[in-house]
């Protein structure tokens, strides 16, 4: 009775909940909007970009900025080189020339990617801290967007952006199963931080601050310990440590949206998935000894959720070898079949919760709410694609 009631509640309180916990947000800021006003003179920023081997992404990055609502004139870029070996450099000059409004400085680091963001945070002057990645594009409004946020909420101190993959470069692959691998990694992100992580910022409940594009106030970062050499996640450590030692709320800008490039192959997302899973149990370990109990999963956040993904992805793998030999106790194929098919219909239904819920959040961006609705057909291969990437943040 445990070992089937437990695939029952589970499921329930870490998915079907959170899903529908984002429409009920949704709902509530659909009817209570809060707008932040732009101001009216806005505040100088400090956008920092690592850079590594970049020379191929760094120009256009550079151009979204330049393209971007927010004024050059207010904007001073740190591009930190992190020991590269292309001629990243020699596109810097060039963009320099191209964009001769925006105050772009270079700076080379030697001891990793952490000091090196520790580097530029030190050189920075702007009342807030931006992070973006090199391989990525600005959407026009989100600087703005995510400024105006800061300067009409005081109580937050620090927020992810959203990070989506590029549509556009998502459609240039040819018909058939790579274009079907990006589409549904396009859904997944989409939903994670437009559904998921709306809901989790409601509950103070967001894991980590996404280093492809984060900011903070100055003066709330570096009252911190800074980035750490001491995990492969450094993003995920700056924000325990927001919230852990500076008690801070982790909020997100949903309007505020950074685009990055489909993932290549199935090797990379084995490794990048990979490597996120170990980076969570590494800053786990460092901030949570005392909390790693099991009882404390329903008083925090972060147990809860390495509850589920580790403690019971264990007895979720056995569920999985279990279906099979239940046909070797005398249970029935189709009692079998039947009892899939219900679990299987569960979470296409948490999909779509978290599709209608992510349809919602995209207003205001008409092309990518367009492109996100038509891809309504991928919602219910989500859950194939969810269990494979299971499996390799369980080899993480």
């Amino acid at each position: 009775f445990l070992f089937w009631a437990a695939w029952i509640i589970i499921p329930v309180i870490m998915e079907i909940i959170p899903s529908l916990g984002s429409v009920v947000i949704l709902i509530k800021k659909t009817l209570f909007p809060v707008k932040y006003e732009t101001p009216i003179l806005q505040p100088e920023i400090s956008l920092i970009i690592p850079i590594y081997n970049s020379m191929d992404t760094l120009e256009q990055c550079i151009r979204s900025i330049d393209e971007s609502d927010y004024p050059d004139e207010r904007i001073r870029i740190f591009l930190v080189n992190n020991q590269g070996q292309d001629d990243s450099f020699h596109v810097f000059t060039k963009c320099q020339k191209q964009f001769p409004d925006l105050m772009m400085q270079w700076l080379n680091a030697k001891q990793g990617k952490s000091k090196a963001l520790n580097l530029a945070l030190f050189n920075s002057d702007g009342k807030y801290i931006i992070h973006i990645d090199s391989d990525g594009l600005l959407e026009k409004s989100a600087l703005t967007n995510m400024v105006n946020k800061f300067e009409g909420d005081s109580s937050i101190e620090c927020m992810t952006g959203v990070i989506l993959t590029d549509p556009a470069q998502v459609q240039a692959y040819p018909f058939g199963p790579k274009r079907l691998l990006r589409k549904m990694e396009f859904m997944e992100y989409a939903q994670a931080f437009l559904a998921g992580r709306n809901y989790s910022a409601e509950i103070n409940a967001v894991y980590t601050l996404s280093g492809a594009f984060s900011a903070f106030r100055k003066s709330a970062v570096l009252k911190s310990q800074l980035y750490s050499t001491d995990t492969i996640c450094e993003d995920t450590q700056i924000t325990f440590q927001m919230k852990y030692l500076q008690k801070k709320k982790v909020s997100i800008c949903e309007n505020a949206i950074f685009f990055v490039d489909p993932i290549e192959d199935l090797n990379k997302l084995y490794t990048q998935r990979q490597r996120w899973q170990r980076g969570s149990l590494e800053v786990s370990a460092l901030f949570l000894k005392k909390e790693l109990k099991a009882y404390k999963m329903f008083r925090n956040e972060n147990v809860r959720t390495l509850m589920y993904d580790h403690t019971f992805a264990f007895p979720r793998m056995i569920w999985y070898l279990a279906l099979i030999c239940l046909l070797c106790m005398n249970y029935s194929f189709k009692l079998v079949m039947y009892a899939t098919l219900f679990l299987f219909f569960l979470y296409v239904l948490v999909g779509f919760f978290y599709y209608l819920s992510t349809v919602g959040f995209l207003k205001g961006f008409d092309d990518i709410r367009k492109y996100y609705r038509r891809q309504w057909d991928v919602v219910p291969l989500l859950p194939f694609f969810n269990l494979f990437v299971f499996f390799i943040r369980f080899a993480g």
